[in-house]
């Protein structure tokens, strides 16, 4: 019997969910945005079988089994207990939450309810980052020695660009670290399998004003450098204010014996740097590790994306529902990692110096 899936949020990242718990054949059940008559229109422009007068109803219905966090970043926590303690599976945005600490509460009240609960890190479901990660396991690329990562954006670039991320109230106290950073900062650990343990950071906010927002005291962009605890150093660059690029998450890991690098800008592609005859790896499924392969569901040719890689992961936070163990699931312990590293990247970025990266178990 398919998934009654329930969202409690709707915008840009409601489509995107939306499109996912099709492809997984889920049915979706119903919606709540941030008004009756959002709800109405986000129910008929996504094709929800209905739209809920508020998150409490939606909670409430027995018929709903998992539901998809997609709200402000603030509401995230207060949510998702909410749904953990109606019985319900949970997909949540990233950030999970804005703290270490309200992370971990979320982390406890999962795993003591026994549900299952995903972040959508689905940067993880390129099939060439499985095919990064799988070859830096099986030690082709040596000792691991650097990390070089960049999430760079330009969509508030001008004065004039605005968004509810950018109040402090309302998406956290770090912006675009805890947006895009954090799917950085998991992407390098999920290929390397190396953890970041300590960090030094700076920080910018490029416009204290904009459109509507005054006072603005989340940053436009960070620079961090990284240890790991195999001892590999790395510099980490993340900004929303870089012009031309749109969603240019680069990641290039140098060992003793080769670099990978990976683009999902040109997802399709690793290139693997040797001393010589360095080479541009294509998808082609029949050179792919097992778990490459397992997300590459279209011939070599046909490129695959994003919106792929998200089919990706909601069809593995499903399977995981069933009972499955998928390879790779980011679930609430990892959207705690990134919440943590965000905690000592912002000290850092306050008193300049090298501040470590806390453990919770």
């Amino acid at each position: 019997m398919a998934l009654r899936v329930g969202f409690l949020g709707g915008g840009f990242m409601g489509e995107v969910h939306s499109r996912a718990v099709r492809a997984a054949r889920a049915t979706l059940a119903g919606i709540v945005a941030s008004s009756a008559a959002s709800s109405e229109r986000a129910a008929a422009a996504l094709g929800f079988e209905r739209a809920y007068p508020s998150a409490e109803s939606l909670l409430a219905d027995d018929g709903i089994d998992v539901v998809h966090i997609v709200t402000p970043n603030s509401s995230h926590l207060r949510f998702a207990l909410a749904a953990i303690a109606a019985g319900k599976h949970v997909v949540c945005e990233k950030p999970l939450a804005t703290s270490g600490v309200e992370a971990q509460r979320l982390v406890e009240a999962a795993n003591g309810a026994g549900v299952t609960a995903t972040v959508p890190f689905v940067y993880r479901f390129h099939p060439m980052v499985r095919e990064a990660r799988a070859r830096v396991a099986a030690g082709e690329i040596g000792r691991l020695l650097t990390i070089h990562g960049s999430y760079l954006q330009d969509w508030l670039l001008a004065e004039a660009d605005d968004n509810w991320r950018i109040d402090a109230s309302l998406g956290g106290p770090s912006r675009a670290f805890a947006d895009i950073g954090s799917h950085l900062c998991d992407l390098t650990e999920f290929v390397t399998g190396d953890r970041i343990v300590r960090v030094q950071a700076t920080k910018r906010t490029v416009f204290r004003d904009r459109a509507e927002s005054r006072n603005i005291t989340t940053e436009d962009l960070m620079a961090v450098l990284v240890e790991t605890s195999g001892g590999a150093v790395g510099t980490l660059l993340v900004s929303q204010v870089a012009p031309g690029r749109k969603n240019r998450l680069q990641l290039e890991i140098s060992g003793a014996a080769e670099t990978i690098a990976f683009d999902q800008e040109d997802p399709e592609t690793l290139w693997l740097g040797r001393r010589k005859a360095s080479q541009l790896l294509r998808r082609n499924e029949a050179e792919l590790s097992d778990d490459a392969a397992r997300m590459s569901v279209l011939p070599s040719g046909h490129p695959l994306g994003y919106q792929d890689a998200f089919n990706a992961f909601v069809r593995d936070s499903y399977a995981a529902i069933a009972g499955e163990a998928p390879e790779g699931l980011p679930r609430f312990e990892d959207g705690r990692r990134a919440a943590l590293i965000t905690d000592a990247v912002l000290e850092s970025a306050a008193t300049e110096t090298w501040v470590p990266v806390a453990e919770m178990r």
